[in-house]
């Protein structure tokens, strides 16, 4: 069953530092990055290791350290993950390289 995230709780205390971080990849020229994504990626990536006694200025300061480079490589690798690539298929390296 799943139940969520341990940190989940924090999510509409953080709110506004999410919206500060999607408003900096947003004059970065990542326009598309939704608020879910970037909870799904601080969730599933950097806090995949939950600690127990973490204080709500630790949990802002992650969000705001995050760099465009570190979701986009997260974002990369799962969208890798739900597709059917398969890098000993000739037809889906052909795909890959239009």
């Amino acid at each position: 069953m799943n139940v969520g995230h341990e940190y989940d709780r924090f999510r509409t205390l953080v709110k506004p530092a999410l919206e500060s971080k999607l408003n900096e990849f947003r004059l970065l020229g990542y326009e598309k990055i939704t608020e879910q994504e970037l909870w799904d990626f601080l969730t599933k990536k950097k806090w995949k290791k939950v600690r127990e006694e973490i204080h709500l200025y630790q949990i802002v300061q992650e969000i705001l350290s995050v760099q465009v480079n570190e979701y986009m490589n997260f974002a990369t690798v799962e969208a890798f993950k739900l597709t059917d690539f398969d890098i000993n298929s000739e037809e889906s390296r052909k795909e890959l390289l239009k």
